[in-house]
Order: structure tokens, then sequence, then C-alpha cells
């Protein structure tokens, strides 16, 4: 077994514990023994459970990443990339339902996945051909980023099989930022007024 092969089990073994008996319950040496690990190679691989949280996120962002689409609208690469990251968390899904309910009380671990979830969302965008440099580049960071934890809420409570509540929710997500404030492009966000009858400048609504 090579170290990408232990440390995909290793990963899957504390990811169905934390489904099974909760996130906190979980160990590195705990999910080496359930998946019969040798545990000096998992002491050697992941110093603590936050390593099992950061190399996860870096399979989702593999499972993305990978034969990435390079053609079409950057948005609807994105949307691609997106939903394969989903995909990924979809295979382990009980255990990253348990990690999500503990984060409101375990701080440390909610600024760690931050920072990761930051990392994974460069990646994506530099993967769909957008830059990430310079205040445009921070900006569409800060917007795709803002476009995950919404979708992620959606897929917290999406029971189908083919995540149709996730794909509508990341969908109109990333419209809606894209229309808000041209974070795609780098134009200035599109101001709409609404209408008022002509010659009436009060400001006040019309009314029949």
């Amino acid at each position: 077994m090579d170290d990408t092969d232990f440390d995909t089990a290793l990963i899957a073994s504390a990811l169905s514990l934390a489904g099974a008996e909760g996130w906190r319950s979980v160990t590195v040496a705990a999910a080496a023994r359930a998946a019969g690990l040798p545990l000096p190679q998992a002491r050697a691989r992941f110093s603590s459970k936050a390593a099992i949280l950061l190399g996860f996120g870096r399979m989702a962002d593999e499972v993305a990443l990978e034969d990435a689409p390079d053609e079409g609208p950057v948005r609807d690469r994105l949307f691609d990339l997106l939903m394969r990251r989903f995909d990924a968390l979809q295979a382990q899904r009980a255990g990253i339902l348990a990690i999500m309910r503990v984060l409101p009380f375990d701080p440390c671990s909610a600024l760690l996945l931050a920072c990761a979830t930051r990392r994974s969302m460069c990646w994506m965008l530099q993967a769909a051909g957008a830059s990430t440099t310079g205040l445009t580049g921070e900006l569409r960071v800060k917007g795709l980023m803002a476009v995950w934890l919404w979708a992620m809420r959606a897929w917290e409570r999406d029971e189908t099989e083919d995540l149709t509540i996730t794909m509508a929710a990341l969908d109109a997500a990333l419209a809606r930022a894209e229309q808000a404030a041209g974070w795609l492009t780098g134009r200035p966000a599109v101001k709409v007024e609404a209408d008022t009858p002509e010659g009436d400048d009060s400001g006040e609504p019309a009314t029949e």
C-alpha cells in the first residue's frame, strides 16, 4: 500500500467512525485500528485529527480537478468543478455531516476549515481560468467562498440521490454573485433602479 492508498483508507475509516459515533470520538489511532492499518505509519502520516480534515479536503479538490473542463464560460466551469467536489463529500456524507454538527462548538477546527476552504476555492477559480491575484482576484475568492457555503447549506438538507437541491442552490448562487458584482469578469456591478412614471421625480412610489 503506497502513501496515497494509506491516506485514503485512513481518512475513509475516520469519516465512517464519525458518521457512526460522532466526530468527537474519532482519533487517528481509532481510525487506523478500524481500517487495520499500522499505527506507526498512521502517526507518521497524520499527526492529529486536523490532518484528517485537511487530507479529506485535499482529496475532494483532487476529485474536482481531475479532467477539469478547459472550455466554456467560467461560471459553467465553476459549476462543474464544485459539483464534482460535492460528489466527493456525498461519498462520505454521514461523516461530513457529523463534522459540521460540532464545528460551531470547535472554533479551532472551524478556523482551520475556513482557511482550507479558501485555498480550495482559489484552486477552483484558477482551474476555471479565473485569476485570483490582486484586488479583483481576492473579491472572486471571497465571492466563491460565499457561494460554496450557501450551496453547502443546501447540500446539508439535500436527500435527493442526484443532489438536485444542491445543484439548484449552487446554480442560483453563482448567478446571483455574477449579476450582483460582476466578480467573474471584473466588471463593476450594474445598479438596477426601479422605474418611475415619466415626469415623476418625487421618489415616492406610484399609486394607481
